[in-house]
This record gives structure tokens, sequence and C-alpha cells, in this order.
């Protein structure tokens, strides 16, 4: 690994990103780059804005104010994007899929990631050379980093990858200069470091965080997209092994801001709100972007009514009889005055999906000790304190001082030492698609299919590995593939890959086994001949890989497993 570590947190809401300098061996103390128009902010909005020629132009606190100053006929025409990396959750991911801009326009999500990444890229190196320690680099003298959720797809880790390559960097050679860190994996190690008084504790007592050998507990990522939650176990050595498969859902800060909406739509009635809405997306922009902080108090709030969406009200009725038959909230002056219990209102279908999710797994035969809640959302002390009254009976609650540099500092040490996660643990069954000899007793006759006048059947699930099963990071597992007749031509052999969670399984087609992507292993001309291949392929790292040897001419073949759709 080289000197330098670079880790970009690419957030829902926000982004940021650390760096280190300090040479192999030497205590890895990350610094963080500050963004924000005089604000000193850890982060800066994931927003990106381009013209109207599909061009880049500014990203973050830049991107938001100038969107915010723009004229209406300009925000028609230029494209600006927030809170899209939601378009990864939850689905097998293609290439070309698109996402849509603030004027209902849409682009490629690819493009959209990449000068994203592009600008966080050259910010960061600019950043590293005005430190009197960077001196002269490039690109592939670092180490880069990148955070995604632990609960995403694979295909969604591979799309970041490419998104990463297009944007300059890795290139051809240098692959492994990017690590695919998982969010709440790299809290967990930033976690582990921090001193007593590094903690929000529940009781205020100044409690850390137990590191001897067998303390285990539970990593709460609260993201603005998703809520990601891995438990971890303390090794002999310090290093940490997975407990559960990452689980979590979609029902981030995201889902609060979206209920503060829907609350103000509720107010402003009879199409007030939407006529708002529809004409000045700026000024609610604005809105959202100043309810990011009003929610972090556990209190009753304010917020200032823009003058023109206090003019469309007036338009049909005495402003003050909006607020007539709204419970919680009450026209003060000029200002929308919020109690503090519709505020957790707010908040009750986001904390209900975290109450769910975090007890599925408490209910199951660990010994957990603590609970970390990291994250941006987790500055938010409505949600500490409800993760503290449903479960600081049974854990001790803990949440960093600055729970928004726990992924990104922590990412910086896993791109120093990725064997600090020794093991996880595997969250479905992998196989691939195979043959065997034909037997009339065991197998379907409609699998049935000759070569050569031998007679074989096909869709064999071949299991490489079962579902929880403990895998080491850089274990691999090892298969032989054979191609029985190698085609005129033919340069490489595509292996269909599959993953399920039932057991016993004997074909690829039977229900509950979905076909995730393809394993391409790259061959020589052996048309007519018999193939074989070794394929080694490592399940225990937050990416799938696979490395290829042909055991019958001998080199290394490229491989490959494309988890990307291709529609």
């Amino acid at each position: 690994m080289s000197d330098f570590i670079v880790a970009i947190d690419f957030g829902t809401s926000y982004s940021g990103y650390a760096f280190s300098l300090t040479p192999k061996g030497a205590e890895i103390n990350p610094c963080m780059k500050m963004w924000g128009l005089g604000l000193d902010s850890l982060k800066t909005p994931t927003c990106i804005l381009f013209n109207e020629n599909e061009e880049f132009l500014l990203f973050g606190y830049e991107a938001e104010k100038a969107y915010s100053k723009m004229k209406r006929e300009d925000a028609k025409k230029n494209y600006f994007f927030e809170n899209f990396k939601m378009v990864l959750y939850g689905k097998r991911v293609s290439s070309n899929v698109e996402i849509t801009a603030a004027n209902m326009k849409s682009m490629t999500a690819l493009k959209v990631f990449t000068e994203a990444l592009r600008y966080l890229k050259e910010d960061a190196q600019k950043t590293i050379s005005a430190n009197k320690e960077g001196g002269e680099f490039t690109a592939s003298d670092i180490t880069w980093v990148l955070t995604v959720p632990a609960i995403w797809d694979h295909s969604a880790k591979q799309f970041m990858r490419e998104a990463a390559t297009q944007a300059g960097i890795i290139t051809e050679g240098t692959q492994r200069k990017l690590i695919i860190a998982l969010e709440p994996e790299a809290a967990s190690v930033w976690c582990k470091k921090l001193p007593a008084n590094g903690f929000i504790t529940q009781d205020h007592d100044g409690g850390s965080l137990d590191q001897s050998p067998g303390t285990q507990f539970m990593v709460v990522d609260c993201g603005g997209g998703t809520i990601d939650i891995t438990v971890h176990e303390v090794l002999d050595g310090g290093a940490l092994k997975e407990l559960h498969k990452a689980s979590g859902n979609d029902l981030g800060g995201n889902t609060v801001d979206r209920k503060y909406k829907e609350f103000l739509r509720e107010i402003f009635s009879c199409g007030v709100w939407d006529e708002y809405e529809a004409n000045f997306p700026i000024e609610v922009h604005k809105i959202m972007c100043d309810f990011k902080f009003l929610k972090q108090v556990d209190g009753d709030i304010q917020m200032s009514c823009p003058f023109n969406l206090g003019t469309l009200a007036q338009k049909r009725q005495e402003i003050e009889k909006f607020f007539e038959s709204v419970q919680g909230a009450s026209w003060d002056c000029g200002a929308i005055r919020i109690s503090r219990e519709r505020l957790r209102s707010f908040f009750a279908e986001s904390l209900e999906g975290i109450k769910n999710s975090v007890g599925v797994i408490l209910e199951k035969h660990f010994n957990i000790k603590y609970i970390l809640l990291v994250g941006g959302y987790a500055e938010s002390q409505i949600l500490r304190q409800h993760v503290v009254d449903q479960f600081g009976g049974e854990c001790k609650v803990l949440c960093p001082f600055r729970p928004q540099e726990a992924i990104v500092k922590g990412a910086v040490m896993l791109g120093r030492n990725p064997a600090v996660l020794a093991s996880r643990k595997c969250p479905f069954a992998y196989g691939f698609a195979d043959f065997e000899k034909f037997d009339p007793s065991k197998h379907k006759k409609e699998k049935k299919f000759v070569v050569q006048e031998e007679e074989f059947c096909g869709d064999i699930f071949r299991k490489l590995v079962e579902e929880g099963e403990d895998v080491g990071w850089n274990e691999t597992r090892e298969l032989i593939l054979n191609v029985l007749e190698a085609k005129e031509n033919q340069t490489h052999i595509t292996i269909r890959f599959y993953r399920t969670q039932r057991r016993n399984l004997l074909y690829v087609d039977e229900e509950g086994v979905e076909e995730v992507g393809s394993l391409i292993v790259r061959m020589p001309t052996t048309q007519g001949k018999k193939h074989e291949v070794k394929v080694n392929i490592r399940f225990g790292y937050t990416e799938i890989t696979v490395t290829g040897t042909g055991l019958v001419y001998g080199p290394i073949e490229s491989a490959m497993i494309d988890f990307m759709t291709k529609s």
C-alpha cells in the first residue's frame, strides 16, 4: 500500500474526504478537508450542477449556492442533482441507469457519479499538494478508499468502481489502488481507537468501548439514505470478526426530511404548496437545507416563511387560517412554529425502522455489550434518545462526538490495513452453473445434453460458499472450470453466477435462486480441445474478486465477475 491514503465518504446527503500522509508503520492520524463558505463543515452537500450541455460546473456548497441564486429560466435548462446516491439502493444496477434532476430532466447516473468523484479526487490532490509533506505525486501514488453501504448489492459496488475508473482515480494496472470499504465497518475501526472522552454516552459517565477479546458490539450507521448495521467481535490482537451479515433499511435521515415536506404541504393546502414547489423549486431546496440543522435538536423549532410562499397563501385566504386545523403548528409574525411533539412525529417511521432492525439482531444469541451510533443522522438528539430508550437497558449506547467523522476516518485506517476485518459472514450461498455426468436416477431428463456421444446434466448448482459461513478477508475458494469442446475463435468462457439462501439445492433454476452475474475467464485459442481453468474466488472481502489460472496451458488468465445488468 502507498504512504498516501485518501478516503472518500460519498454520502447520500453529504460527502467529504480524509487523508493520511504518514509512512507505513507509523500511527495514522487522518486529516479532514474543511468545507463550506465560512461554515467550516467537515462535509459538503452531495449536490452537483451541470450546464444544459451536460457539462460539469460545480459540486457541493458551491453548486448549492449557485443553484439557489439561479434565475428560473436557467434552472429549467441546467441539471441540478442531490440525494442521487439512493438510485443504487435495493436493486441490481445497470451501467445505463438514469437519474432525474431537480427540473425533471434526466442524465445517466454513471456520468453524474463519475463527475462527482472526479471533483472529489482533484480537490483531494490539491489539498495534499498544499500540505508541506505532500510533494509531487499523481493519483497512482495514492491508495484510494471509497465508502459504500454494507447493504448494497454487488452490482452497486461494481458501479462505483466503474465510476472511479472513469473519474481517473484508478487506471488499467492500478485497480488494486482502490479499496471499496463498507461504511459501518470503517466506523467500527475508528470507534475502536477513540478514548473515553470521544463519546457521547447515555448517562454521561465518559464510558469507552471495551477493547478486550470477546467484546461484541453493534454499529448502526445512520446516514441520510440508509440505516446500515453490522455486528463485530474483538479478536486476540485487536482485529474484528463479523458476527451477523450486514442488514438495515432505507429509512435514513431523508425520511425525516420527506415527512417535514409533507407537513408543509398539509399546512399550505388547497394546492398552495404544490404551486409553490412547482414555481419556486430553489426556495424549496433552501427550506430543506435549513431543516437539516433544525432536526438535530429535541425541542420546539421555527422557520421563517419565505415571501413567495406567504404571497401565494395570502391569495387564497388569511395566512393564519392555514394553521387552524394543523396540529403542532402555529403562525407567529412571519414565522412557522413547530412543536417538539410534531417535530418528533417526523421521525416516527425512521425510528420504528431502526428499532425493528436493531431488535431483530438483539434477539439472536449474541452477547452484544455496546451499540455505536455513527453517521450524520446520529447528530439528531431525538434519534440518540430513542435508541437509548429502546435498548439502553440491554446495551451501552455510545456515539462519537463527531459521528459524521467516524466513517471517513476509519476508512483511512482500513486503507492501510484491510486485514483488521479478519472475517465476514457470507450473506448468501454462492455458486455457479455447472454440469456433470448424467445419472437417470438422480437428474431430470430435460436437463440432459450430449457432447461427443457422452451424456451430461446441465444447470447443476455448484456451491462455493454457504450462507452465514465465516470467510477470512483474504481467503479464496477454488473451482475448476471445464470447457468440453472449445468453439472456433472462442476467447473466453462465461459461467453464470448465482446466490441463494436455500440449502440442499440441485439446480440453478429452482425457486429462491437468483442469477447475480457472470464469471468471465479469458482463455487461449483451443478450438476442439478440452480446456480447464482453475479459478480462485475471494468471498470474505468487501467485493467478490476472482483470479484464474489455465491448467492445460499454464498462464494466469484474466477473470472477473460482472454483476451489472446489460439492460
